[in-house]
């Protein structure tokens, strides 16, 4: 199935996870998506498998990868 207008398409959450942890760190993270994977012992893989389980919560994360880096998004189309 062919995604050309899905900028997240080849993505797996793990990378989108990975890269907002090191962009923004737990602690930031936390403040801008207040959900509680982030702010108690916060690690990728608890926060993956909380992630993956809760749809709302995925839906934030992937919306703020895609805020954070948007105008990437932009200059390659």
């Amino acid at each position: 199935m062919s995604q050309p207008n899905n900028p997240l398409h080849g993505l797996t959450l793990e990378v989108i996870l990975t890269r907002l942890v090191e962009h923004y760190g737990f602690r930031e993270l936390a403040d801008r998506i207040p959900i509680n994977c982030f702010r108690s012992d916060p690690s990728i893989r608890s926060s993956l498998k909380f992630l993956r389980r809760v749809p709302w919560a995925r839906a934030q994360v992937e919306a703020l990868y895609l805020a954070t880096w948007a105008s990437r998004f932009r200059d390659d189309t």
